[in-house]
């Protein structure tokens, strides 16, 4: 699962708990709003904190990618297609000569 659907649903859940929260504890609008935005925020910003220490991107991973490797596969397809295309001009030209 992508680490943005967790910063997603955490902040979503915060939202509501601190609706309840809010609903629970508030006396007038204006503290009302401060506990719905603060712990939303509080919910967004601990999210991010837990993704950063959970979700560690190991260099063994980043140095697996081969680009010389890539280069040559498309190498290998690109001269593929040049074959196919003399292939088949070569195939047009000679049903041209037959109906010509």
């Amino acid at each position: 699962m992508r680490s943005e659907n967790y910063v997603y649903f955490f902040t979503v859940s915060g939202f509501f708990i601190s609706l309840v929260f809010s609903t629970l504890k508030s006396t007038t609008p204006f503290y009302f709003a401060i506990f719905v935005i603060g712990i939303t925020l509080f919910f967004y910003l601990f999210i991010h904190l837990v993704l950063i220490f959970f979700f560690n991107i190991e260099p063994t991973v980043q140095d697996s990618f081969r680009k010389a490797d890539v280069e040559e596969i498309i190498n290998y397809q690109i001269s593929q297609l040049k074959d196919r295309e003399v292939q088949i001009q070569n195939l047009t030209n000679s049903i041209k000569n037959i109906k010509g």
